[in-house]
């Protein structure tokens, strides 16, 4: 493997990112995210009586619980420790 590494960087390409810390960069992303961005939610409640409907749509944005977030942060770190340590 480090003879491929090598002989990419001899060739001038890139050298790819390991999949350990691919994953690790995506759980960090949507760790912070789920800080941030809040998730829409949508009920619509209603009656309907023969062929009339009385209905009331409520809408609501919630975030996640604050435990998703951290452990998608931890899984992130840990998988960056990870992906650096294997090279």
């Amino acid at each position: 493997m480090a003879a491929y590494i090598g002989r990419s960087r001899e060739l001038g390409e890139e050298p790819r990112m390991k999949p350990v810390t691919l994953v690790g960069v995506l759980l960090l992303v949507l760790g912070l995210a789920a800080f941030i961005v809040p998730i829409p939610h949508r009920e619509q409640h209603g009656v309907q009586i023969g062929d009339a409907k009385i209905g009331v749509q409520t809408e609501s944005s919630e975030k996640l619980p604050p435990v998703v977030g951290i452990v998608l942060l931890t899984g992130g770190v840990l998988a960056l420790v990870l992906g650096a340590r294997k090279s």
